[in-house]
């Protein structure tokens, strides 16, 4: 895991699909357990929501609680 990642999960935003606009810090369990069944996108999304997914899966989404509030999410 790298660290500089961790803010990209709040500021990043979903760019298509069901949740498309959503940041991925705040994408459900079950939507991350999907992709990882069928696969995550390749790039820098697709990086994000395995993270996210290892995150959720793990319970360590408090991970990210110090650093909300300091992000705003991108488009």
């Amino acid at each position: 895991m790298n660290p500089e990642h961790l803010p990209l999960l709040l500021t990043r935003t979903m760019p298509y699909g069901k949740y498309k606009g959503r940041v991925i810090a705040s994408l459900p369990g079950t939507y991350l357990n999907w992709f990882a069944r069928e696969g995550f996108p390749p790039g820098e999304i697709g990086q994000l929501l395995a993270l996210m997914h290892e995150l959720d899966h793990n319970g360590l989404t408090s991970l990210l609680d110090p650093l909300r509030g300091r992000y705003r999410p991108q488009a």
